[in-house]
């Protein structure tokens, strides 16, 4: 019995370790390739932001949904079905023979993403034990990192090499490896809610409600941009009226009003997610633009960060099986927080070892964080809930991500208008991005405080096992 105990959680740990490592490669690996993608199907920039924002609210749509489809019908089924659809998805988009097609294939992975996320974390917090949750969470969020250290001197090297659509071919035989440890070696199903009913009318409430949300965000300051924000931030005070009022609800409200350490953690994530997503993307600019290094050399910069992430994140999931997450989770946000407020005081003459410093602080507070953070969100609920908890935190990290390319766009805005950034307006170029590392700084700050104001997890878990 032991040791099929133990294979089954050893299966479980490669499915969603792999799983993660797959969508975290696609995505970061797509990035390098636009330019190519671009000018193979004439595509203006407009339509070329399509193919990542298609992925992502795809994503965003259907991962609550979706997780609380797998709390019903079973977490490894969907988790397998996504997997697939996610593999079918990479095929479709690189045999493209059309822009259209490529971003309809995107959207489909996004689908597929929201099927594995949604229920790959729950399947590891269903299999393995609470004294060794942390330890598998880390394991799992060390290859997001490394998926995303990999994507771009990979993608690099594939699109230069051997063309863009490689990038999606290449990891066609990990989702299919990915499946056949899931159906041949992942034994069981986990459904605490089978049986009951789905809120099919409060999903796609919520569907709309954060699409509206999140496309008006990316629209900011236009009229467009605000109209959609309040028809979005309407749409879901009617799916919060909705859920409350419904017998079985896609999302248990409950979860947050009488749950403050849910609660907390997901606006730790949301806050955290806000503040760090789109430091990347800003001093890839910054390396180009006012350090005129070519983007092979500004990958190689970048990099440090999340091969800190990748190094740190399993001894960070680790600790929080014995360290109240709570308090590891602070501390990585406090150094988040440092990391940022040294970024606003970057200037054109700040030497490439500076940058990589604080890259490497910013990497290593964001492991610290990561991993404890999950580790609390997932031990804040029952089993019958894994699948919402974890398909939550999935949409924490899309929202967030969406909101901090939101905020350096709405800068952008302001600071340079519509114009191309030229030599002329590196000045205002980097005006701006400073500016935005003051605002996530705040955000950042503010973020301490929800992640300390969750409260004990650790109490809690010992209260319910005793």
């Amino acid at each position: 019995m032991t040791a099929t105990r133990w294979n089954r959680r050893t299966a479980a740990l490669v499915a969603a370790t792999l799983a993660s490592l797959l969508t975290a490669f696609t995505g970061s690996s797509i990035n390098i390739a636009l330019p190519q993608v671009g000018q193979d199907f004439s595509m203006d920039a407009i339509l070329l932001s399509w193919i990542p924002t298609s992925f992502l609210l795809a994503a965003a749509m259907f991962l609550v949904p979706i997780g609380r489809l797998a709390d019903i019908h079973g977490r490894k089924k969907v988790f397998a079905v996504g997997t697939a659809v996610f593999t079918l998805a990479s095929l479709v988009a690189g045999l493209a023979p059309s822009a259209i097609v490529l971003i309809a294939a995107r959207a489909l992975q996004g689908i597929g993403s929201a099927m594995i996320s949604g229920t790959g974390i729950a399947i590891l917090t269903s299999v393995f034990p609470a004294n060794e949750r942390g330890r598998v969470l880390g394991i799992n969020v060390a290859a997001v990192y490394l998926g995303l250290s990999l994507g771009p001197p990979l993608g690099g090297i594939l699109t230069q090499q051997l063309g863009w659509r490689t990038i999606f071919f290449v990891t066609i035989p990990l989702g299919l490896v990915i499946i056949g440890f899931v159906l041949w070696l992942l034994d069981g199903e986990w459904a605490e809610a089978k049986g009951e009913s789905f809120d099919l009318a409060g999903s796609g409430i919520y569907a709309l409600a954060l699409v509206a949300l999140m496309y008006g965000f990316s629209q900011l300051p236009d009229l467009l941009g605000v109209a959609l924000l309040a028809l979005g931030l309407a749409g879901f005070a009617v799916f919060a009226a909705w859920e409350l009022r419904t017998k079985s609800p896609v999302l248990n409200l409950a979860l947050f009003v009488g749950n403050r350490p849910f609660t907390f953690s997901n606006l730790a994530a949301l806050i955290h997610y806000s503040a760090v997503y789109a430091v990347t993307f800003l001093l890839s600019l910054y390396l180009q633009y006012i350090k005129a290094l070519t983007p092979q050399q500004a990958g190689l910069v970048l990099i440090f960060q999340p091969v800190v992430q990748f190094i740190f994140s399993p001894a960070a999931g680790r600790l929080s099986d014995r360290v109240e997450p709570r308090i590891l989770a602070s501390i990585g946000m406090i150094l988040t927080s440092t990391g940022l407020l040294l970024l606003v005081f970057i200037g054109q003459d700040t030497p490439l070892w500076t940058i990589i410093g604080i890259l490497i602080l910013l990497g290593f507070g964001y492991a610290i964080f990561s991993s404890p953070n999950m580790n609390a969100i997932m031990g804040a609920v029952d089993r019958r809930s894994y699948g919402v908890a974890s398909g939550m935190l999935a949409t924490m990290r899309l929202i967030g991500q969406m909101l901090s390319m939101g905020i350096a766009t709405l800068l952008f805005a302001l600071f340079l208008g519509r114009a191309e950034i030229t030599p002329e307006l590196y000045p205002q170029f980097l005006n701006s991005a400073k500016a935005a590392f003051a605002v996530f700084t705040v955000l950042c700050v503010l973020g301490v405080f929800a992640s300390l104001a969750r409260g004990d997890i650790r109490n809690k878990e010992q209260r319910k096992a005793s």
